[in-house]
């Protein structure tokens, strides 16, 4: 059977008693929807804990020998300038290649142009953006560091005539961003050749209901108070405690996926070897049902499997099911409420567009029977969309 170009993730979390997710006025997230406001967690806090995950289905797991990106202003100067003065080469010839080296590949930093003009011509190497750089291209960019300050020192021409292949190279470098970058994207302001499009789309999570929220009063209590201050708090302040079942939409865009991963056109993403795209999206599944986009750890413990996970995989477009809840559950139970307005509007979608998706439906409620999904385990479901994507069911 033909691999999917499109699998689907939705989810269904329940938090009590947290504040997942915290505006700039130390808020939960918000937005209108249906006209209610609802609860909300930002696909940049999901994708944020999915990517940092240390779990044995850890998205670096997935494939150990490509490994997980750095993102950081200071990557060049912690992971290439430091540790290669550690093994011995001259700072100055070092410092010398890589600004070199970041002027090919981004252009010229402001820094960088401040540093010229200033009396000491003191080089630095932390960019004025975060740099997002994968393991192979570290290892590719330390190996050509060595090299250089070998044959040219800290000579700029020198070092200029050896960086003329540096871009075409970087470039080359299989899966050289990093698993993350490959699902997630990458963006490089100065070199559109290294900029990866994000083959993972994830929605804003929100609340299936309307926002509830309460304002938690606490304080710390000074435990050496002085004589004067009696036995009162040392620290008094409010948090904005909520309680939400959340509605959640993952897409993975297959030939892209395979494409950022085997470096080959997306056109021919059929004709790689998809194993580690496949092997990706598995450990996803997992990290996506199970991981917590929690602040506030210490004091909520906000830790929640997903009571409901379906999984599609077919050759349509993608289209999200959140207008199962453009009416918000308004009663109990809501878990249940939520499950069946979410298969209602599946098969309802059914019903006007057909479907060639193959479906697979994990959940700890009461059988939906969500239009065809066979019921599985989460594990399971995880290994059927990989073979899915392998192409071996």
């Amino acid at each position: 059977m033909s691999a999917p170009r499109f699998i689907q993730i939705h989810t269904l979390h329940s938090y009590p008693a947290t504040l997942l997710n915290r505006d700039d006025a130390g808020l939960a997230k918000r937005i209108p929807f249906g006209g209610v406001e609802r609860l909300r967690i930002s696909s940049q806090c999901l994708k944020r804990h999915w990517r940092m995950a240390e779990d044995p289905m850890a998205i670096a797991n997935a494939a150990p020998e490509i490994g997980r990106s750095v993102r950081s202003r200071r990557s060049w100067q912690v992971l290439l300038h430091d540790p290669l003065v550690a093994e011995g080469l001259p700072s100055d010839a070092v410092t010398a290649v890589l600004a070199a080296m970041q002027e090919a590949l981004y252009g010229e930093s402001k820094k960088a142009k401040a540093a010229k003009g200033a009396a000491n011509g003191a080089v630095d190497l932390e960019r004025d953006e975060l740099v997002v750089l994968g393991r192979p291209e570290i290892e590719y960019l330390a190996g050509e560091t060595r090299r250089i300050v070998g044959v040219a020192g800290s000579d700029a021409k020198k070092i200029a005539a050896e960086l003329k292949e540096l871009r075409a190279n970087f470039h080359a470098i299989k899966a050289g961003a990093g698993l993350d970058a490959a699902m997630f994207g990458r963006f490089v302001s100065g070199d559109r050749e290294a900029r990866v499009d994000a083959a993972v789309h994830v929605a804003h999570a929100l609340t299936v209901h309307p926002a509830v929220s309460e304002p938690d009063y606490f304080s710390a209590v000074d435990d050496l108070p002085a004589e004067d201050q009696g036995s009162g708090a040392g620290h008094i302040n409010t948090a904005d405690l909520t309680t939400g079942l959340y509605y959640g939409y993952v897409v993975v865009d297959v030939p892209l996926l395979v494409a950022n991963l085997e470096g080959c056109r997306q056109a021919d993403w059929l004709a790689a070897d998809r194993s580690v795209a496949a092997r990706t999206v598995q450990h996803l599944l997992h990290l996506v049902a199970k991981v917590t986009p929690g602040a506030k750890l210490g004091s909520t413990a906000p830790y929640s499997y997903a009571s409901l996970v379906l999984a599609e995989a077919g050759p349509e477009q993608p289209r999200t099911l959140a207008n199962a809840f453009l009416t918000p559950v308004s009663r109990p139970p809501f878990e249940e409420g939520a499950a069946r307005a979410l298969a209602g509007r599946l098969a309802a979608v059914d019903a006007m567009y057909g479907n060639e998706s193959r479906r697979w439906l994990a959940t700890s409620l009461p059988d939906l029977g969500a239009a065809g999904a066979t019921a599985c385990t989460l594990p399971a479901m995880a290994e059927a969309v990989a073979a899915a994507i392998r192409g071996e069911v």
